[in-house]
C-alpha cells in the first residue's frame, strides 16, 4: 500500500474542507456550511482519480453540500461557552456535546456523499423514499427527545440537533436495510472526524485565548472541524469498496444540481450576508460606510453573476475530465474566499491575516491536487467494524476528559463561558 500518496490525498480533502469551513465562519448557517461541503466533495473527487466519479462530480458536490449544510440548523454557540467553563463537569460537557454536534455534521455530510457514490444504475438509491424517511425521523426524534422526554442540550436555545440526530439514524437504518456498507463506513468515519474536530477545536480556541494569541481563534475551531471531518470522510471513501459506474447522470440532473450549487446557495448567502443593508450594519462605524457597503455588495453581486455564467458555460455537458473537476473546484473555492474578503471590509482597507491564510491553503491544495495520482487503498473493504468504532468513540471521550481537565487547569473564569450545571 502506497501510504504516502494515499495519506496525502486524504490531507488534500482535509485541508479543503478545513479552509472552506473557516471561510464559512464569515457567513454561517446552513448556506455557508453547504458551500463549504460542496468544496469538500469536489476535493474528494479531484484526488480520487476515479474517472467514473468525474462524471458524477456535480451530484457528489450537491450531496456533500446538502449533508454538511443540514447541520447548520444546529445552535452551538452556548455549547462552546460550556467548554470555556472553569469547572470540570461543564467543560467536559461542552467538549462532548460539541463532539455530538460535529458528529452530526459529519454523519449527514459523509452519509449523503457516500450514498451518491454508491448509487449505480443496477442499485440506485431511492432518494425520494430516503428523504421522506429522514424527514420523518427528524420530526419523531425532536418531539420524542425534546418535547416528550425533555432531553435538552442547549437551553434556552434551539434544540434542532435532535432533528439532525433523528434524520441521521433514519439514514443509517436505510443504509443497513439496503446493505450499503461502504456508505455507512463513510458516514461513521466522517462523524468521528467531525466530532473530534469540533471538540478539539474548542480546546484550541480556549488555549489560544488564554495564551493571548493575536489570531481569530474561533476560526481555528472552525478549521479543526473541517480538517478532521474532511479527513474522516476521505478515509472512509478511499478505504471502501465501490462498484464501478459506467453510466453518466442525465443533463437535466446536472443542470438542477448546478442551479442549486451556483445560484440558489450563493443567492441565499448574498441575501443574508452580502446585501447592502447587512453590510451597512457591519460597516456603520467606518467613515463612508454607505459607499463601502455599496461597493462591497456590488462587487459580490457581480462576482456571483460571473461565476454563474462561467460555470454554466464551461460545464454544460455530461462527460467530465479531471481538468473539469479542478476548474469547478477552483471557481467555487476562489469565489468563496473573495466573498469573505468582501464581507469583512476589504474595500475599506480592512484585511485579516486568516483571510490571507485561506489563499495560502488554496495554493497548497492546488499544487498537491495536480500531482496526486493515487488515493484508493490497495485493500478496499465494505466490512463494518462496529467494535472498533466503539473503541474510537470511547477513546475520544477519554481524550476530551483529559482536555477538559487541562483546560480548567490553565484558566480561571474567562469571557463567553457558561455553566450548564450548577457548581
Amino acid at each position: 500500500m502506497n501510504n504516502k500518496k494515499q495519506w496525502l490525498s486524504i490531507l488534500v480533502v482535509a485541508l479543503s474542507l478545513a479552509t472552506a469551513w473557516a471561510v464559512r465562519g464569515q457567513f454561517g448557517h446552513e448556506q455557508g456550511a453547504a458551500w463549504a461541503g460542496a468544496i469538500g466533495g469536489l476535493a474528494l473527487v479531484l484526488v480520487s482519480n476515479r474517472k467514473e466519479w468525474y462524471n458524477k462530480m456535480i451530484l457528489i458536490a450537491l450531496s456533500s453540500a446538502v449533508g454538511w449544510g443540514a447541520g447548520g440548523i444546529i445552535s452551538y454557540g452556548i455549547v462552546v461557552g460550556y467548554g470555556r467553563a472553569d469547572n470540570f463537569i461543564n467543560s467536559f460537557y461542552g467538549l462532548t456535546m460539541l463532539f455530538i454536534i460535529g458528529a452530526l455534521f459529519g454523519l449527514l455530510g459523509g452519509g449523503l456523499l457516500g450514498l451518491t457514490l454508491d448509487s449505480t444504475k443496477k442499485n440506485r438509491v431511492k432518494w425520494g423514499s430516503l428523504m421522506a424517511q429522514m424527514t420523518a425521523g427528524g420530526i419523531i426524534s425532536y418531539y420524542f427527545l425534546i418535547e416528550q422526554i425533555g432531553i435538552k442540550m442547549t437551553p434556552p436555545r434551539s434544540e434542532a440537533w435532535a432533528i439532525c440526530f433523528g434524520a441521521g439514524l433514519a439514514m443509517l437504518w436505510y443504509m443497513a436495510r439496503e446493505k450499503r456498507n461502504s456508505a455507512i463506513r463513510v458516514a461513521i468515519f466522517a462523524a468521528l472526524g467531525g466530532g473530534f474536530g469540533f471538540g478539539f477545536g474548542n480546546f484550541l480556541q480556549i488555549s489560544g485565548n488564554v495564551l493571548d494569541i493575536n489570531f481569530n481563534m474561533w476560526n481555528v475551531m472552525e478549521y479543526s472541524i473541517g480538517f478532521f471531518g474532511g479527513a474522516g470522510m476521505a478515509y472512509g471513501v478511499f478505504s471502501s469498496k465501490w462498484e464501478i459506474e459506467k453510466t453518466t447522470p442525465k443533463k437535466w440532473e446536472n443542470k438542477i444540481a448546478l442551479f442549486l450549487l451556483v445560484i440558489f446557495i450563493p443567492l441565499i448567502i448574498f441575501h443574508e450576508s452580502l446585501s447592502f443593508e447587512h453590510l451597512f450594519k457591519n460597516f456603520k462605524d467606518l467613515q463612508n460606510a454607505e459607499n463601502i457597503a455599496s461597493i462591497s455588495s456590488g462587487f459580490s453581486a457581480v462576482l456571483i453573476i460571473l461565476m454563474i455564467l462561467f460555470v454554466f458555460l464551461k460545464l454544460n455537458k455530461t462527460q467530465f475530465k479531471k481538468n473539469d473537476v479542478m476548474l469547478f473546484f477552483l471557481v467555487l473555492f476562489t469565489v468563496y474566499i473573495f466573498l469573505s474578503y468582501s464581507t469583512k471590509g476589504v474595500f475599506a482597507g480592512i484585511t485579516q491575516f486568516n483571510h490571507h491564510l485561506y489563499l495560502v491553503n488554496l495554493i497548497v491544495i492546488f499544487i498537491l491536487g495536480r500531482k496526486l495520482k493515487l488515493a484508493m487503498f490497495d485493500i478496499e473493504t465494505d466490512k463494518l467494524i462496529v467494535g472498533r468504532w466503539f473503541i474510537y468513540f470511547v477513546s475520544i471521550v477519554l481524550i476530551f476528559a483529559i482536555l477538559a481537565f487541562v483546560a480548567i487547569s490553565i484558566h480561571g473564569e474567562i469571557g463567553g463561558s457558561h455553566n450548564r450545571f450548577p457548581v
